[in-house]
């Protein structure tokens, strides 16, 4: 069990937001910080790929190996 303590404010947007949609508010926070952790390890993958000078492509470049 974690306990968080939210700004007065966030706590009132996410009540609203729970209420709104019938969702707990502990949906979207456990939503939230599933995001952030993959985010996160894309990002971490990401920077040690830099680190390591691994070749890369463009955006563009990749849309055009993808297809899209």
């Amino acid at each position: 069990m974690i306990s968080v303590r939210l700004d007065p404010e966030v706590d009132a947007r996410l009540t609203e937001l729970a209420r709104e949609t019938g969702r707990t508010k502990s949906s979207y926070i456990r939503q939230a910080i599933e995001t952030f952790l993959e985010d996160r390890a894309d990002y971490l993958l990401a920077v040690n790929a830099l680190e390591r000078r691994e070749k890369s492509i463009s955006a563009a470049q990749m849309r055009a190996e993808l297809g899209l």
